[in-house]
């Protein structure tokens, strides 16, 4: 994989090898959670093509508005969410239903090292692009499989999606105000994040095989599911309840094992203070003038506190409302004390800790418009994430790919193109 120009906040800067550099990835997922490991693996370096169907590609391209730019500024066909997840791919756009088009992936499975797919279980056999029959092809291949309920069980043939596997994996029941209470109910997440959380679990599996495979020379298979990714991910509060018996309901902002660790009232609107444990409580009483609170033996201790969470939300609650969220803020961060806003998107974005760390990005594509995009949390001294080609347009890299990887002629691209095995740039 060769090197290229990355841009960070409008700077292009020479583009290091990656640390899964000498890695090539097949992509055939969609939507989210597959297309979230892959760019993860294409900020490490990975070269990720990513496999589409010809003329409408990758579903969420159409998932608008808002949609990107086009050539002289008129609004283009891809939509910002297909933005979102899909940079540092290259575009493949081939018929998989195809003969021919099965044929030209059974040759790139063969110098790959990992497939990534989210259809439905057993959707891929009939294409012979399932794990047995490219097995065959590549013996150490790593090859991951997404799925709303996973390969086995009584709902393995069950379509999932984030929003559905939110409610049923329990995540809704613990999201949202108390049941009873004006907005009381069940609410999901605000972004897709049993995708996102899947597609991160893909990316360290898909590791994890891969330094296997570095140590015995053996490929293997990885059954993702993600109804078990969103139990995995009730973290303490799966804990709670199957410690106590009691399953946890929704408390709004508050925790259920800290006190203060919530949304609290200024004059101006609210802030959030979360403090873990009873040093930085008895700060933090010092500073508000609720000194007499620490001698409260229901304040004492945070096991006190959680107890008494209503008492004591309600003293604090009258103090904070007399001042503005900044000033609090600033008081309470010069006392060592956890707090932050509550910000909008645009405010996140103006934060200067987030401008500092170069979180806001824009790539180039290829017929010059600039997309905008979020920097990779990964911060690695010697592999450093790279930001190495914009989200690509459908087929963008078709010819490229077929004639580079493949050595397909001329003659032989265009006659794959005008039999719809291969879709054209854009198409």
């Amino acid at each position: 994989m060769s090197d290229r120009a990355s841009e960070t906040n409008g700077e292009t800067n020479t583009a290091s090898k990656g640390a899964l550099s000498h890695m090539r990835v097949l992509d055939l997922s969609r939507i989210l959670a597959g297309p979230w490991a892959s760019q993860i693996l294409g900020d490490l370096g990975a070269d990720v093509i990513k496999i589409e169907r010809p003329e409408t590609g990758d579903d969420t391209r159409g998932w608008g508005p808002p949609y990107l730019d086009g050539p002289n500024g008129r609004e283009g066909s891809d939509a910002a969410y297909f933005a979102c997840a899909n940079r540092n791919k290259r575009s493949l756009a081939i018929d998989i239903t195809s003969s021919e088009g099965q044929a030209l992936i059974h040759r790139l499975v063969a110098e790959a090292d990992v497939v990534l797919e989210n259809f439905k279980v057993g959707g891929l056999a009939k294409y012979g692009l399932d794990y047995e029959s490219l097995k065959a092809i590549k013996p150490d291949l790593v090859y991951c499989s997404i799925t709303g309920f996973g390969q086995t069980g009584p709902d393995a043939m069950k379509a999932g999606y984030d929003f559905m596997i939110q409610a049923m994996g329990g995540l809704m029941s613990v999201t949202g105000q108390p049941e009873g209470t004006p907005g009381g109910g069940p609410v999901k997440v605000g972004v897709a994040l049993v995708d996102i959380m899947t597609g991160l679990y893909a990316t360290i599996g898909i590791l994890a095989a891969l330094a296997h495979r570095q140590q015995t020379g053996e490929g293997q298979y990885i059954d993702l599911a993600l109804l078990d990714v969103q139990v995995a991910a009730l973290a303490n509060q799966a804990t709670n309840y199957l410690v106590s018996g009691r399953a946890p309901t929704q408390m709004g902002n508050s925790h259920p094992n800290l006190m203060p660790y919530s949304a609290f009232p200024s004059s101006d609107g609210h802030f959030i203070i979360a403090i873990g444990n009873d040093a930085q409580f008895a700060r933090f009483c010092s500073l508000a003038g609720l000194e007499a609170l620490v001698a409260d033996e229901r304040f004492a201790t945070n096991r006190a506190r959680v107890k008494h969470r209503e008492a004591l939300a309600a003293k604090i609650a009258a103090v904070t409302v007399d001042h503005p969220a900044k000033d609090w803020l600033t008081r309470l961060n010069q006392a060592g004390i956890p707090c932050g806003p509550i910000n909008s998107i645009d405010q996140v974005f103006a934060e200067p800790q987030v401008i500092h760390r170069g979180m806001h990005i824009a790539l180039e594509r290829s017929d010059g418009t600039r997309v905008p995009s979020v920097a990779s949390p990964i911060r690695m001294s010697a592999t450093p994430a790279t930001y190495t080609t914009a989200p690509p347009q459908l087929g963008e890299h078709s010819h490229a790919i077929l004639a580079g990887e493949l050595g397909l002629s001329e003659d032989d691209i265009e006659r794959l193109i005008a039999g719809g095995v291969v879709g054209k740039e854009g198409s």
